[in-house]
């Protein structure tokens, strides 16, 4: 990338914070400001909106809060019924999990919330698995594209099978040293690597407990998010069969205690996931190994909701087309089983995207005229129990979803301050890039892909609902070449929140937080947007992407 010279910084500085004279977005860069962000930040990671969780009375107090500031920039609701909200039926369990393991008719320890986690998402309250045999599956992926089956017909019916975390990672056959970049993608994870593909092929299979392998630098988080994550109530969207189709014990096992089962059971998992990067591969029992889980589940349905504001074309031609900006508002509420501050404030993850939204959705309500095509401001829920405000949306759109032309998300602004770059997670997927692309090079900055593209960040935020249905999507995140800063800096930054903050009660606004760059950012996003809804061209994937096939055939 381009080094920029402290001249030029003086003087990008400058041309990212005004808007040439007669720009139609001046009065929409001038609205987006840090002040009003870091207010509706603090707000949203307050004590007082308790960890914004569906069901809870923090998320009364955000819908509230988010209806309020969109009727006061003079939105109109997003619902075609008249209201803000789409109400998005849940059912929350919260798993009570016992879980014990044996080798050879001898117990095996193995502590929950410590070595493993297991509940169900099955919407009953008892789940019972007794003596099931333990098999492992590789990685656990049917790819037919890749000629790739990990169960090779083996019946794993009512058995627990472990499974690696991510996809197969291939040497390439030319130099050892690189991934194949033909096989799930080299480097990229592909969704084979989801833990979500996972437990979805488990429940395929007819397993009866699945337990992921957990290794930190490949999941992108360590063991104590699993276990924060898991705890509580669960929510997931409300299924006529009380989603008994899933696999009744959903799991992980850390690393080690994962190699020493398999020791006892006379294998060596090192060499195990050795053997699972061949297309030969087939599952391996573990010999005399059994696990048994009871989960008791506490029950509740309840209707969550998505908050939506629109903001009308001006083109009588063009108005029934519409870009949807999203942001989640929800985090994981309370957390009691944690000494001093249960409170998961989520400020980053994601107050500051909704607050980035909200300073969005200002900027386009002081546009005149109008864009052509119409505005979606969607404030998603339950995306930290799997994204399921945004699956509701893209499986009961309020719009048809050949009307939608584009989905920006927005999952974690930059509090570190003004950078160089802009990543764009899955860059090369679709026009789109392109667009964000001319936008940043106005501005004398540049994109790049994802920084950690093996920890398959596109298939975790709420951009994957609209782009698994066909719809193209733009994942944006933070920079990494800050301006002023050290080389290094965004790396020590992503690395120090992914360690200290990320899923922790810790993730709380920061007095020494600089939000000019996430200023900037959301001006990027504002004119991309922008320009998608003026050309007269509609965004499309690239040649070859794994989406494209379902957007061509929607638009015929």
């Amino acid at each position: 990338m381009k080094k920029i010279a402290p001249l030029a910084c003086l003087v990008l500085t400058i041309s990212c914070t005004q808007a040439p004279p007669g720009d139609p977005l001046k009065a929409g860069f001038d609205a987006i400001n840090p002040d009003s962000l870091l207010t509706s930040i603090k707000t949203l990671s307050s004590d007082e909106f308790e960890g914004r969780k569906p069901g809870s009375a923090g998320e009364e107090k955000t819908v509230d809060f988010l209806e309020y500031n969109f009727r006061q920039m003079g939105l109109k609701s997003g619902n075609p019924d008249g209201t803000f909200v789409q109400k998005v039926p849940l059912a929350g369990t919260n798993s009570k999990q016992q879980g014990s393991f044996a080798v050879n008719g001898k117990p095996f320890a193995a502590e929950a919330n410590k070595d493993f986690v297991a509940v169900s998402t099955r919407f009953v309250e008892d789940t019972n698995v007794k003596d099931s045999d333990i098999v492992f599956v590789g990685y656990g992926v049917v790819a037919p594209e890749y000629g790739w089956d990990d169960y090779k017909d083996v019946d794993v019916k009512g058995k627990t099978i472990v499974m690696l975390v991510n996809d197969p990672q291939i040497p390439d056959p030319a130099d050892p040293t690189k991934l194949d970049n033909n096989m799930f993608k080299g480097r990229a994870m592909t969704y084979y690597g989801r833990w979500t593909y996972k437990y979805e092929i488990a429940s395929e299979k007819g397993a009866a407990a699945v337990l992921i392998v957990h290794e930190t630098a490949l999941a992108g988080y360590g063991f104590e998010v699993v276990v924060s994550g898991k705890a509580g109530e669960m929510f997931n969207i409300q299924r006529p069969n009380n989603n008994l189709a899933r696999v009744p014990v959903e799991g992980w096992m850390t690393f080690d205690k994962t190699a020493e089962l398999f020791r006892a059971s006379g294998l060596d998992l090192a060499a195990m996931k050795k053997e699972a990067l061949k297309k030969e591969f087939k599952p391996v029992p573990l010999k005399g190994a059994k696990a048994s889980f009871h989960i008791t589940n506490t029950l509740r349905k309840i209707d969550s909701r998505n908050v939506v504001a629109k903001l009308e074309g001006s083109d009588p031609a063009l108005k029934d087309e519409y870009l949807i900006y999203t942001a989640h508002w929800d985090h994981f509420g309370r957390n009691t089983d944690l000494q001093g501050d249960q409170i998961m404030h989520g400020a980053i993850d994601n107050a500051s995207g909704t607050a980035g939204l909200l300073e969005i959705a200002r900027a386009y309500s002081k546009l005149s005229p109008a864009p052509k095509r119409s505005v979606l401001f969607l404030a998603v829920t339950g995306e930290e129990q799997g994204l399921l405000g945004a699956e509701y949306y893209a499986s009961n759109p309020l719009y048809p979803l050949k009307k939608t032309i584009a989905n920006i998300n927005m999952d974690g602004l930059n509090p570190w301050g003004k950078t160089k770059d802009l990543v764009i997670v899955g860059l090369g997927n679709s026009s789109l890039d392109d667009t964000v692309t001319a936008a940043l090079k106005s501005r004398q900055r540049a994109p790049v892909g994802d920084a950690e593209p093996e920890k398959g960040f596109y298939y975790r935020s709420d951009h994957f609902q609209f782009a698994k249905v066909g719809v193209p999507a733009l994942d944006p995140e933070a920079g990494i070449e800050y301006i002023g800063k050290p080389e290094g800096f965004g790396r020590q930054k992503r690395d120090e929140y992914t360690e200290k903050l990320y899923h922790k009660p810790a993730d709380k606004v920061d007095p020494a937080w600089d939000l000019s760059g996430a200023v900037e950012d959301l001006r990027v996003l504002l004119e991309t947007g922008y320009n998608v809804l003026q050309d007269p061209k509609l965004p499309e994937w690239k040649p070859g992407n794994e989406f494209k096939a379902r957007r061509d055939a929607m638009m015929k």
